[in-house]
């Protein structure tokens, strides 16, 4: 099973890396981090809302030797501005795909924009093999129906997803966070984008 499970990692990372991303495996949250602390130093990072950031610490660790803008720490959106001018820019992804798609979705639409704009920007996008999907139509599901009723839950929305959390209702409530889709198959021209996957169970 191990043996079959490296195979698959090997071939999820060839392909990102064939459509021009940078794709790394971790087995391990230490690693993952260790790595991100040696690969940013002495600049501005931005991150966008996320529990993996949130449950791998990366903002302390990242604060550091870096100034690190996050509106996920007080709830308002002040830093989200600066976090994505920031040339740096962190944050995790609903769904990624076998296939060699990343997929998220947005309420606000700043980590869409954030990931999406900034030539010379280095992105970097950290997921837990929990968010890995065999085709890209999966992951529009899980993004829709795992991730989005989630979040809806945590962030206390008055929304048919988050009374249960089970699924996307495609709701017209006033305080719906899907709202915007990203789905990006190669990283945006004069951007660098690397894919951090680790083994385990991160976020949504």
């Amino acid at each position: 099973m191990a043996l079959r499970f490296m195979k698959d990692i090997d071939k999820i990372l060839k392909t990102f890396e064939a459509r021009g991303f940078k794709a790394l495996y971790f087995d391990s949250p230490e690693k993952a981090v260790a790595f991100l602390s040696s690969e940013i130093k002495g600049t501005e990072v931005g991150m966008g809302g996320s529990v993996t950031i949130k449950e791998l610490s990366l903002f302390e660790k990242l604060s550091e030797s870096n100034k690190v803008h996050w509106h996920f720490l007080d709830g308002t959106r002040d830093e989200i501005p600066a976090a994505n001018a920031s040339p740096v820019y962190i944050t995790s992804a609903n769904a990624v795909s076998k296939t060699g798609e990343i997929v998220n979705i947005d309420g606000f639409g700043n980590r869409i924009q954030a990931t999406s704009c900034g030539a010379g920007k280095r992105v970097y996008f950290v997921v837990g093999t929990n968010k890995i999907t065999d085709s890209l139509n999966d992951a529009i599901f899980r993004a829709k129906n795992i991730a989005a009723p989630l979040n809806a839950k945590r962030l206390n929305r008055k929304t048919p997803c988050a009374a249960k959390a089970d699924k996307c209702y495609d709701c017209n409530s006033p305080e719906r966070i899907c709202r915007i889709t990203s789905i990006m198959t190669r990283p945006p021209l004069s951007m660098e984008v690397t894919l951090v996957v680790i083994d385990g169970k991160f976020g949504y």
